[in-house]
């Protein structure tokens, strides 16, 4: 009996341990995908204002034409 209280307790210790790593991994991709969005949604910003100011410009010509 005595044997079998050890290997329940180091098990539950085991699966406390597993699931704590499982909520870090976890955590960690969602903050990675947080970042990641906020980076895209960034250089997706910093990409289109060349491009409406070479639109304008293009605008400008044709329409002076």
């Amino acid at each position: 009996m005595n044997n079998l209280i050890l290997f329940t307790n180091a098990f539950l210790s085991y699966l406390l341990l597993f699931i704590i790593c499982v909520c870090v991994v976890i955590a960690a991709v969602i903050i990675g995908m947080k970042i990641r969005k906020a980076k895209d949604a960034k250089d997706a910003i910093q990409t289109a204002e060349p491009v409406e100011a070479k639109a304008k410009e293009t605008v400008s010509e044709v329409s002076d034409q």
